[in-house]
């Protein structure tokens, strides 16, 4: 019997949910149309909260946890949260078990014909002992409608029992208390907690632990002796706390202390042959500029005090800019992480753990996409295909896909790629493939064959790369797909409509029959996101909240293949379990702030906390895709070390692929990845650069780091922290029982105000604290004062259930944020374009550290535009953001005192270097003018001023060299990277200050657009997009820049030649201003020209004439005239 739930006004609540298969099976009268619809509860919204939604544990485990699996979630505000069974996905059919849909055998009920459930390892889930073969809809029947009897045996069906499939290990340590109270109780309900739960208990003396509740406030704000489990280590001289300690670690805790200790990672200084002159010279150019600036002010040029005033504010501009820069980095550092140490931790059979099970701590996968125009399909597919590729615990992975389009596309293409994986992840891990992405790899230009040492590698390889070209067939051919699907299910009701119509007889017009051109899903269903054509409720500012596990969860034990005619690879040995995949598509509504990717990851961090609650969460592009398959593990290394619960998050550099050999745009970007982020390793630790971070959850989530210590403010007060996970201020037990009872006056420390900070989901904020402590690291040491027992984690998660993924997409729903702190203090922040920056400052500022991690092969590749117009709209999107940061309360200036001084020098510089652009800009127009007028920055070229330009410029090119040698990047990186900062300085840089200017004072955005378009037409040319010209405002001032100084140029040689007193000393320092200002935008001047050869000659002839003609007229209009030589001799300020 289902029950079927209603919302009468905005005041109406739901106050139970019964018989949870009959809810999600009730079906919709309309299927042709609309979905065929389940309904599960009525969605709370600010104006309807729920009190409490109980769910009945289901007896057949297995059938909830496939049924979830196998159903796509819809829901959103003032919707009801529905459940639509799909039996297939995509047209290309799929059998492995744990691929979403149907594929079991038949049903044996005559006239059904429907599929059967399988389990993880492809056999029939049955509901009887006789083993009779039922499908889902008919067994449901059968308990409605025949008192449950079976027809097979003809008597009352026996609920098998699944516990067996969700045995948790006997020798497994049990998490921290609030695990045990039933999930399924947990559901949807609104947090007990203060005098509302106590108002709620039988008997006010119970305890929390008595009454089955979980306490928030226990956790949240617990005093310093009673926080978690302590030390994890036994106490010294205390037999009894030793002998219990042995019972419940599984040995004796001598023999555990006395265990030789091993470090995870190690720290490589830099040698001091290197960084000492490095650090000397950094202090004599600072003298040198300190004089150099010091004289220039002192010896104005009178002739031409203008020229004069703009060449020493620029310079000493220059100075503040470099100082900035070069501060932060005079403790650079690397490190390196042992696996094979972690592997032995974690990973190795011990008396806790006899089956030597993963005691690593669960990793959720986030990839973000928008639209499958820009970002196509087959490149977020095989970005997928790497992630379920690598070598983590499969049983400890979820990858999380967040298409914020809600295209049916990416949906489609991810549902190809998670049946595609079915055959690459198991013959990844049999021949130990690198990379694992099926596109780089089969693009290899080395030998495949190389050190593969087994015989049937080349036969399995040759029937997977068979088996990718069609995969690739099959992606690329979804949009013709889908529209073919929906213009004959549109046309369809099209016929239906006009139907209906003649059979009404009515005098309405055929025009006024308006039916949507709906996009329409594989079954025959609407799709629930946007639709080609857009419509209410189905555009990309308007739909549904969308949840559909890809891939359900593994079993927790290894899952040996078989050898089969299917794939005609011997898989004996290989575990072919997939990690979870699922796809998100959170709700968007007019009205409601989506806040772009920042609102994406928070509502991937809030669905994720819900179905797997991974600790560590790894955030990544669809386009960058994990090279190397132990990367994850190397940034574990970090987050488990001595010392690495104080670490919020571990950035890997970024790394490209596609650059032309020459890197002409500095793509590549190995000044910023390989110097700045490692000296800034050597401090707070690297900015968080938007990907390719690995975060610990319990940071994002706005809480303090455990080993942060109380700060004193001035005149000895003390600053109110923020909420803290392992470490809050010691109070006395009074005080500590105002915090559990919810009454003191902190509204800090109030638990009833959990719901500002995360939302009103229960079960979310449950998982905080779980999340906390499966992130800890092992006490394994005595230094280690925060961590968890050994063997902690080896038990399964639970399975995941339909009422589970209801909640997730309760907590992605567009008003969840509401009146909350997310993007605020929780989570990823909002307000800048560049919200990676300031998500990381955030961190850093709380006290946080953060980690570079730099692997021997590459952790991720991606993809970055190389062509010009390109690459200066990513470059303006980046200093857009750091003026935003500027003009915020995130600038370093109002930095608390958690952040250490050079690190909040980093984090100002990154806020200031737009505005060089306004001096760059007036400095490279300074030669130009010193050529037109015929005077010079300076009266005279004195001794002086020559050997200070000499000493600043030697010193330059030492600290560039000595950066090369500790970097370990290529000079020619270092000038690439010298050429485009002005190049970017003089384009992007000044549009992004003038646009934030704008916003700031006026209120006005301005967005630079692409205005046309021409280019290449080589198809086979791998860099055919270098090539492309695609005209942009943003090459106005660079451009303008270089005919203003080759004009110059050429106006005054030619003045100089025709004068009969003639200024070569003048000639010659203005004319090596503006080489050296050509030199820099030759990539630029470059790119303008395109392809070599293209350009026709006439362009040539006619600059040439063109300056020739302009040159001779300037002399005729300002006839040369005076003398002027070298004097003086050197002198200090």
């Amino acid at each position: 019997m289902s029950s079927k739930l209603t919302k009468h006004g905005s005041s109406s609540m739901v106050r139970k949910i019964t018989q949870l298969s009959s809810d999600l099976d009730q079906e919709s009268e309309n299927v042709s149309v609309g979905l065929a619809t389940y309904t599960v509860h009525i969605p709370p919204t600010p104006d309807n909260q729920p009190m409490e939604i109980a769910l009945e544990r289901s007896n057949t485990r297995r059938v909830v946890d496939q049924y979830a699996s196998s159903s796509i979630f819809t829901g959103g505000f003032n919707q009801a949260t529905r459940a639509h069974f799909m039996e297939t996905v995509t047209e290309s059919d799929s059998s492995d078990p744990q691929m979403t849909g149907t594929n079991g055998s038949s049903c044996a009920v005559p006239g059904c014909g429907g599929k059967l459930l399988a389990d993880e390892r492809g056999l029939d889930i049955l509901y009887c002992d006789c083993g009779y073969k039922i499908c889902r809809d008919c067994h449901r029947d059968a308990l409605s409608s025949d008192e449950g009897i079976c027809p097979g045996c003809k008597e009352p069906f026996k609920d098998l029992d699944m516990q067996d499939a969700s045995m948790v290990n006997h020798q497994a340590l049990p998490l921290p208390h609030g695990d045990e109270v039933p999930r399924m109780e947990r559901r949807m309900s609104l947090m007990k907690s203060g005098p509302l739960a106590r108002s709620q208990t039988n008997d006010q003396n119970l305890s929390r632990s008595e009454t089955n509740e979980f306490d928030h406030t226990q956790w949240l704000f617990e005093t310093k002796g009673s926080y978690g489990y302590g030390n994890a280590m036994w106490p010294k001289d205390s037999e009894n706390d030793a002998s219990s300690g042995s019972e419940w670690m599984g040995g004796d805790p001598n023999a555990f202390q006395d265990k030789q200790w091993k470090p995870l990672t190690r720290k490589l200084s830099i040698s001091a042959a290197i960084l000492s002159p490095y650090r000397l010279i950094i202090f004599i150019r600072l003298v040198v500029l300190g004089f150099f600036l010091t004289w220039r002010v002192q010896h104005p040029n009178d002739e031409a005090v203008w020229l004069w005033g703009m060449s020493v504010v620029c310079e000493i501009w220059f100075a503040f800019s470099w100082l900035l820069d070069q501060l932060p980095k005079l403790y650079p550092i690397n490190r390196v992480a042992d696996l094979d140490v972690l592997k032995e931790k974690f990973e190795t059979p011990s008396p806790l753990n006899p089956a030597g099970k993963s005691d690593l701590p669960g990793m959720d996968i986030f990839v973000s996409t928008a639209d499958p125009e820009k970002e196509p399909p087959l490149v977020t597919a095989n970005t997928i295909l790497s992630i379920l590729a690598v070598d983590y615990p499969v049983e400890k992975l979820s990858c999380y896909v967040s298409d914020d389009g809600g295209a049916l596309l990416t949906f489609e293409a991810m549902a190809e790629a998670a049946s595609f994986a079915n055959l690459w992840v198991p013959f990844c891990r049999k021949h130990d493939i690198e990379p694992r992405n099926p596109e780089s790899y089969f693009s290899l230009k080395k030998d495949p064959y190389k050190n593969k040492v087994r015989s049937d590698f080349v036969r399995d390889r040759r029937r997977v790369k068979r088996e990718y070209d069609e995969f690739k067939v099959r992606v690329n051919a979804l949009p013709d797909s889908i529209r073919r699907r929906s213009d004959a299910y549109n046309a369809r009701e099209e016929i239906k409509a006009m139907k209906l119509w003649r059979e009404k007889g009515t005098d309405e017009p055929r025009e006024s029959m308006k039916i949507s051109k709906a996009t329409w899903m594989n079954d025959g269903t609407h799709w629930p996101g946007t639709w080609t054509t857009s419509a209410p409720e189905h555009s990309r500012g308007d739909h549904a909240s969308i949840v559909q596990v890809m891939i359900k969860p593994p079993n927790d034990e290894p899952l040996a293949g078989t050898t089969s005619d299917s794939t005609d690879i011997d898989l004996t040995e290989v575990d072919i379990r997939l990690p979870m995949l699922v796809y998100v598509s959170r709700e968007k509504r007019p009205g409601y702030d989506h806040n772009k990717k920042a609102g994406a990851m928070n509502a991937l961090v809030r669905a994720s906390a819900i179905m797997s609650n991974g600790a560590f969460i790894l955030n990544l592009d669809c386009d960058h895709y994990v090279y190397n398959s132990e990367a994850l593990r190397e940034g574990m290394c970090y987050m488990l070390d001595r010392g690495g619960e104080s670490i919020c998050y571990v950035q890997f550099p970024q790394r490209f692929e596609g650059i032309d050999p020459s890197d002409r745009y500095a793509n590549h970007n190995t000044v910023f990845f390989d110097v700045n982020m490692r000296a800034l390793d050597g401090l707070q630790g690297p900015v968080y650069v938007g990907t390719g971070c690995l975060f610990r959850r319990i940071a994002l989530y706005g809480f303090d780091p455990p080993t942060v210590k109380e700060e004193t403010g001035w005149f000895g007060r003390k600053n109110k922290k923020s909420s803290s996970v392992a470490s809050v201020p010691e109070v006395g037990y009074s005080e500590d029982q105002s915090l559990r009872n919810g009454s003191t006056d902190d509204e800090e420390m109030n638990i009833l105000l959990i719901p500002k900070g995360f939302g009103n989901s229960s079960l979310f904020v449950d998982s905080i604290r779980l999340a906390e402590y499966q992130g800890r690291p092992l006490a394994d040491h005595q230094s280690i004062k925060n961590g968890r027992p050994p063997g902690a984690l080896i038990r399964p998660r639970e399975p995941l259930d339909a009422a589970t993924v209801a909640e997730a997409i309760s907590v992605i729903s567009c008003w969840y944020e509401d009146k909350t702190e997310w993007g605020d203090r929780v989570g990823w922040i909002y307000g800048s374009v560049t919200e990676d920056v300031v998500t990381g400052y955030r961190m850093h500022n709380r006290g946080w550290r953060s980690i570079y991690c730099v692997t021997k092969r590459d952790a991720f590749h991606g993809t970055a535009p190389i062509n010009l117009t390109d690459r200066l709209h990513q470059v303006l999107r980046w200093a857009t953001g750091s003026v935003e940061i500027f003009f915020s309360r995130n600038n370093a200036l109002l930095a608390s005192s958690r952040m250490m001084f050079l690190q909040r020098i980093a984090y100002l510089n990154v806020g200031i270097y737009p505005f060089t652009s306004i001096f760059l800009i007036v400095y490279c127009f300074v030669p130009a003018l010193s050529l037109f007028t015929g005077k010079f920055i300076v009266q005279t070229l004195q001794i002086t001023f020559l050997v200070y330009l000499l000493g600043i410029t030697i010193t330059l090119v030492l600290l560039a060299v000595l950066e090369v040698k500790w970097s370990g990047i290529d000079l020619e990186e270092w000038w690439r990277n010298e050429q485009f900062w002005l190049i970017g300085g003089t384009s992007a840089h000044l549009a992004a200050v003038l646009q934030g200017l704008l916003k700031v004072i006026a209120g006005i955005e301005i967005s630079f657009t692409l205005t046309s378009k021409s280019g290449g037409d080589d198809e086979n040319d791998e860099f055919a997009d270098l090539y492309m010209l695609k005209w942009t405002s943003l090459m106005i001032p660079p451009l303008t820049i270089m005919m203003m100084n080759v004009i110059a140029i050429a106006v005054a040689v030619s003045r100089t030649i025709y004068s009969n007193d003639n200024k070569w000393s003048s000639l010659l320092g203005g004319v090596f201003f503006s080489f050296w200002v050509l030199a820099h935008l030759y990539p630029f001047a470059k790119g303008l020209m395109g392809r070599r050869g293209r350009t026709p000659t006439i362009v040539y002839v006619w600059a040439g004439l063109i300056s020739i003609t302009i040159s001779l007229l300037w002399v005729a209009i300002s006839p040369p005239s005076g003398n002027s030589q070298i004097g003086g001799s050197f002198q200090f300020p």
